[in-house]
């Protein structure tokens, strides 16, 4: 898995913001480090929607350090599109739909019981602007929210 103090894996991916752009991340760290990445299971399931929605509620938190939140999910990016929309997210979110990011970072977990398989495990990722993973969390229980002040400070300390 990947660590605190780990060179956090580089990717280029789909973003869905509205539209549909192409985000890599070591570009992404020139202008807008420190950047959270927040894998979440799915799009439009409840703890993944109130995660989103709780980070849209303090993005400004982050906005004030100059740093940026992206979500990151297994989801094509024409439904992460339709999600933001509906949640009103001001941020964006990558589409992971090959899994690749979920295979890098270490985070796949399956629903055996609703054969769903290789989606995200619920996890955070701070990554500074030299590329550094500052600050890692990842929980086994999908119902499990993240500590978002905890993320908050670690970001602060990236800024």
């Amino acid at each position: 898995m990947v660590e605190t103090g780990d060179a956090a894996p580089d990717f280029t991916a789909p973003l869905a913001n509205g539209d549909v752009d192409s985000f890599t991340l070591s570009e992404r760290l020139e202008d807008e480090a420190p950047i959270v990445l927040a894998f979440f299971p799915g799009a439009f399931t409840s703890v993944c929607t109130d995660e989103m929605c709780t980070f849209q509620a303090r993005l400004s938190t982050f906005e004030d350090v100059d740093a940026a939140v992206y979500g990151v999910s297994r989801d094509s990016p024409f439904a992460l599109n339709e999600f933001r929309e509906q949640n009103d997210l001001e941020f964006g979110l990558v589409s992971d739909f090959n899994k690749d990011l979920i295979e890098d970072y270490d985070v796949e977990m399956d629903f055996d019981d609703l054969g769903v398989y290789g989606v995200a495990k619920r996890s955070v990722f701070v990554v500074d602007a030299d590329g550094e993973i500052t600050y890692a969390w990842v929980s086994d229980d999908p119902g499990v929210e993240p500590e978002y002040a905890e993320v908050e400070d670690a970001v602060a300390d990236a800024a």
